[in-house]
């Protein structure tokens, strides 16, 4: 867990346990609309952590404060639903608190580049269960230990260790035992490590197993033909947990109460937002503010939010953005007549917060992941070339005086070859190998984009020349050890990369073609080597 990440987490778990100490001893229905934003924010953030369990513990007592909100009229509870609450609230500090262990030792390799690790190179540990030797158990612990992660194997019925709690568990369907005592050791290591990730590998594509294993504990169910592409994608997935931009929304709303209930609770869920109360400024706010969900109310002065919803419909630019409507109007009709016309969801006043923040959330992040499929690689998950130079040309416009910047580009060694000799599924195996690679050993912050065929492009910054060169030559090392295990047997493959660094090369034009001819250089050299653009830097 990241530090910034980790006290976000203690900082919301204290406003839980603060805003229910509130209702124990007030009682009153705000105390319990305080209580209720504060605990939908927790288990937001746990989703953003990518903790499961946690994040069940959390919806659990999420659904029962929900179940009864109710009115001014119906607070306090009673005391035993009171007491009920309280149960849920402190297992829920509880398995927060058990979760946190302290992260285990680094893995020290022969033949590593001799230079300290930089901090953002940081295995993971993984429990592996299975009940025998099998090919598949040690292919998929030997391709995890290339991805850095620090693979523990156990026998179904063994012992568990106590000393660090691991990131994921993947439990292998091969030579397991029968289902019952399978759902009972699973529901076991579940209660033991919430916050991990469970995977059962191997099992079958039906609904009824799948769910007895969800209802023992298991968040993921691999079919055996995907085993070795997607844990691998889901587990790197995994050590890429970031605090994503915050999300921007634009409430168009003229009654000040309202909008500063609305503000309040979009500021309880790390939400950022910008009141307008008259729409006609709408126009000229949106391309600065640039939000990604409009809140509009749907009666103003000089115009109807349906009116400003129709003529924003109309500008390039903002025909997706969702727009949610507020309004205390109950009738049916006006209200599917208002979707018609452009609108994405009708929220009635007045409004729940818990609802409105789900509501925001949901319909932002759909959006977001319609404008990223325009700017990723189908294959890799990785920027686009497009992409991959807008986000190069806005990290060097915001470096820092003095600070530093690295660009790599990166080819992979004789990949007509690999394709000719081996087909083209098995190349695409390999391009996928090298991009996950990448994703699990480079930082959040690091640009990762894969810039047509086989040649990716790489962006550190506040990297130094000699951090940037270690931290490259260190993964060309270890992409020439991964297997790439196909059914013909196991491809072993190499790349070039071509280094340049912004203190040299003052602009995003001048650095990429300093890293793709130093790349050039690298081919020539002989390939699977790293070639630095300025003689001396390293």
């Amino acid at each position: 867990m990241m530090a910034a990440a980790s006290h976000s987490l203690d900082e919301r778990l204290s406003a839980l346990l603060a805003r229910w100490q509130d209702y124990r001893q007030q009682g009153g229905f705000e105390q319990f609309v305080e209580f209720s934003v504060a605990l939908n924010s927790l288990s937001e953030q746990l989703g953003r952590l990518q903790l499961p369990g946690l994040v069940r513990i959390a919806q659990g007592l999420e659904n029962a404060a929900l179940a009864r909100f109710g009115d001014t009229a119906t607070h306090p509870m009673p005391e035993a639903d009171i007491l009920a609450l309280q149960r849920q609230v402190e297992t829920l500090a509880a398995a927060i608190n058990s979760a946190r262990q302290p992260v285990g030792e680094r893995r020290q390799e022969e033949g590593r580049t001799q230079v300290a690790d930089p901090e953002w190179v940081r295995p993971r540990a993984v429990w592996l269960v299975t009940g025998g030797l099998g090919n598949l158990a040690a292919g998929l612990e030997s391709q995890l230990r290339h991805f850095g992660f620090r693979v523990l194997r156990l026998d179904w019925l063994q012992q568990l260790p106590d000393d660090e709690a691991p990131m994921a568990v993947l439990f292998l369907a091969d030579d397991a035992p029968e289902q019952a005592i399978q759902r009972e050791r699973i529901a076991a290591i579940r209660g033991m490590v919430p916050a991990a990730q469970l995977f059962y590998l191997g099992g079958e594509r039906e609904m009824e197993p799948v769910v007895a294993l969800m209802r023992a504990g298991i968040d993921v169910t691999v079919p055996r033909e995907d085993i070795a592409a997607s844990v691998l994608a889901r587990m790197l997935d995994l050590v890429q947990t970031r605090e994503q931009e915050r999300y921007r929304v634009l409430v168009v709303e003229d009654s000040k109460v309202a909008a500063a209930m609305i503000r309040r609770t979009l500021s309880e869920h790390n939400i950022d937002s910008e009141l307008i109360a008259d729409p006609g400024k709408l126009l000229d706010v949106l391309p600065v503010y640039r939000p990604d969900l409009i809140l509009m109310d749907m009666y103003m002065p000089r115009f109807t939010g349906v009116e400003a919803t129709r003529v924003l419909r109309q500008v390039a630019g903002y025909q997706s953005v969702p727009i949610v409507y507020l309004s205390s109007e109950s009738d049916i009709g006006m209200q599917v007549e208002a979707l018609r016309l452009g609108g994405d969801q009708f929220l009635q006043k007045p409004i729940n917060p818990v609802v409105l923040a789900a509501v925001v959330r949901t319909k932002i992040e759909r959006y977001r992941e319609t404008v990223r499929s325009t700017r990723t690689d189908g294959l890799t998950g990785l920027f686009n070339h497009t992409a991959s130079k807008a986000r190069l040309k806005g990290m060097i416009e915001t470096l820092p005086p003095g600070g530093h910047l690295c660009l790599a580009m990166v080819d992979i060694d004789h990949f007509k070859s690999i394709n000719d000799t081996w087909g083209h599924p098995v190349g695409d195996q390999v391009i996928r190998g090298l991009a996950w690679l990448l994703k699990g050993r480079l930082r959040a912050s690091d640009l990762i984009g894969r810039y047509g065929g086989e040649e990716f492009i790489l962006a550190l910054p506040d990297a130094p020349p000699e951090k940037a060169y270690a931290v490259i030559d260190r993964i060309r090392q270890d992409f020439a050890a991964l297997p790439h295990a196909n059914g013909n047997g196991v491809l072993h493959a190499t790349f070039s990369a071509g280094l340049a660094c912004f203190e040299h090369f003052p602009s995003a034009e001048e650095i990429t073609v300093a890293a793709d001819n130093s790349l050039l250089d690298a081919k020539r050299k002989g390939r699977n080597c790293v070639v630095v653009a300025c003689d001396g830097v390293v």
